[in-house]
């Protein structure tokens, strides 16, 4: 027992490492297992009716990933990576982001049972004009997605409408449909309860009400310039009449209540639970949900989260013993040789975030795998916690936003019965934010 604690006290005791670029090796093998595998079966070989980059599950290659890091660094005993392993796991924020994932889920499947997405969005879709049809689904895709915390439930929820909209009113069904996908986007971004907001947050330790700060002076000032482009479409256009949607504004309002609530700066645990409290009594009230399917629902959005939670406690174990293995310290040295100043740090994680979502495709993924380097990076070129965070969430909501393979176009297109090359040059919003935020990095002093 004593030899364990001395084992355990050597490890927390041993100095910072060297940089070693071999210790990277463990995101290496991810990288090519998952990315080469979601390349062959989404545009070499195909698998009909199955999303390439989600035939190999992402935690099998972590897993795999983890084996690598474990066989690495013969100066560490088993039982020391073990515990190095316990410690990056046992984080305060890691634990705290895991039990948010849960009720996160719980809310999302009783709300999305209970019918208030597609309640809300027709409703809100009544008192628009036809002539602003395009505008409005627009910014009920930002309510919807920032209530609900994910771009892809907003997406399955909307693009039905949106063809509806596109057909009835005779506008361009893949501006439609980009016109969605980017408000989507603009919701998970900037939602508290969204889990790329959670993991950016608690990976960086700062408040959820800081870093939305922070991200709506980039976001805001993105969605008003999609705003004021889709206001120019909309006023040289002669949409024809769209005719009337079913709503009930009972189901809706809790939507509107959590959205309230989260963006008044209450703890997110206490909307969440607020959320499903308030869905299944408007449920059981309005008869869209009875005890049995309220638990159903919860479970089955709880379940949803958990390859989520799975691929967090796996990236925080590789990442603890990349770090120990001077891993971290040969990307910051990397960036060191190139970045000058905060504006080089910035930079520097707005491109390693980047480049880990168009390798894995999932925005969520993207930041739990880069988080750790990023808080070196900003710990050594004195970036603010918040930035961080935003450029975390911003960066990689923007490229899952574009990239063709991710799960919103590839979503968006099948339900659409379109390409997702046909949707791309209307997503306006992730564009347009990408230019402010190489704006604010570049007026960064």
């Amino acid at each position: 027992m004593g030899t364990d604690i001395d084992s355990k006290n050597k490890g927390e005791e041993r100095a910072k490492p060297a940089a070693n670029g071999r210790a990277l090796l463990p995101i290496a093998i991810f990288l090519v297992l998952y990315l080469g595998n979601g390349i062959f079966f989404e545009y070499i070989r195909p698998v009909e009716g199955e999303m390439g980059f989600y035939i190999i599950s992402v935690v099998v290659v972590f897993g795999i990933a983890l084996i690598a890091a474990f066989l690495q660094n013969r100066t560490l005993s088993f039982e020391e990576k073990i515990h190095l392993c316990a410690k990056g796991i046992g984080d305060d924020n890691i634990t705290i982001m895991l039990f948010i994932f849960l009720l996160s889920g719980a809310f999302s499947g009783i709300a999305g049972a209970a019918g208030g997405a597609a309640s809300t969005a027709n409703m809100l879709l009544s008192v628009i004009p036809p002539k602003f049809a395009v505008i409005g689904l627009f910014v009920i895709a930002c309510l919807i997605s920032m209530a609900m915390g994910t771009s892809v439930g907003t997406i399955t929820v909307l693009i039905p409408i949106a063809a509806a909209v596109a057909e009835n009113g005779a506008i361009s069904l893949p501006m439609c449909v980009g016109t969605v996908v980017g408000g989507a986007m603009f919701g998970d971004n900037l939602s508290f309860i969204s889990d790329t907001t959670i993991a950016a947050t608690k990976t960086q330790g700062v408040e959820m009400k800081d870093k939305f700060r922070t991200n709506i002076k980039l976001a805001l000032p993105a969605a008003v310039m999609t705003l004021i482009l889709l206001l120019f479409l909309s006023v040289n256009s002669n949409p024809a009449p769209m005719g009337s949607f079913d709503f009930n504004p009972v189901i809706a309002a809790p939507y509107f209540i959590v959205l309230l609530l989260a963006l008044s700066g209450m703890n997110v645990f206490v909307v969440l639970i607020i959320g499903v409290i308030l869905y299944l009594a408007v449920g059981m009230i309005t008869g869209t949900l009875d005890y049995v399917g309220s638990l159903s629902a919860m479970g089955s959005g709880t379940s949803g989260m958990f390859e989520t939670m799975i691929v967090t406690i796996l990236v925080a174990s590789i990442s603890a013993l990349m770090q120990a293995g001077g891993g971290f310290e040969a990307i910051l040295d990397f960036i060191r040789k190139r970045a000058k100043g905060r504006k080089g740090g910035m930079a520097g994680i707005g491109l390693l975030t980047a480049f880990m979502d168009i390798a894995t495709a999932n925005n969520t993924v993207a930041i739990v795998i880069a988080a750790p380097i990023a808080k070196e990076i900003s710990d050594e070129y004195g970036v603010d916690g918040k930035v961080t965070a935003s450029l975390l969430d911003t960066c990689s909501c923007i490229m899952q936003g574009i990239i063709p393979y991710g799960a919103q176009l590839l979503i968006a297109d099948s339900l659409a019965g379109i390409s997702s090359l046909e949707i791309i040059p209307w997503l306006f919003y992730p564009f347009i934010l990408l230019i402010f935020v190489i704006l604010s990095i570049i007026r960064e002093k």
